[in-house]
């Protein structure tokens, strides 16, 4: 599986940004995904991830209510939406999926579960 993101830019906070993730080699619809970040100096930290089939998610609590995962219409494709972004969310942004499951319902927190990563979007929120 191969993943691209996309979306990312130069906002001011309280500006929303749409990130996009495209997967090939696998319909990354059928697996589990998640949005990773890392700020400069930081360890890679989950933002959101999202069961094999939807029914669950786990934000972290700081974009809880700000950001939204969610899945396009084909089959490859998984969105962020953010929403009234700050300066605390400036970092680069990673999307990525797994190529098993333990159960279709289960959320994967940790970036050591995940097997393929996209290259990384960068957001960066001036105040």
């Amino acid at each position: 599986v191969q993943l691209q993101a996309s979306g990312g830019g130069l906002v001011q906070a309280g500006d929303s940004l749409r990130l996009s993730c495209v997967g090939s080699g696998r319909p990354v619809n059928a697996l589990p995904v998640g949005w990773f970040r890392q700020a400069p100096g930081k360890e890679r930290e989950l933002v959101v991830a999202m069961s094999r089939n939807n029914a669950n998610t786990r934000y972290r609590d700081s974009v809880s209510g700000r950001f939204t995962i969610s899945r396009g219409n084909d089959v490859n494709t998984v969105f962020l939406q953010m929403n009234s972004l700050k300066p605390e969310d400036t970092a680069v942004y990673y999307c990525a999926t797994k190529g098993s499951y333990r159960s279709p319902g289960y959320v994967y927190t940790g970036p050591m579960n995940y097997d393929y990563w996209g290259q990384g979007t960068l957001v960066t929120v001036s105040s």
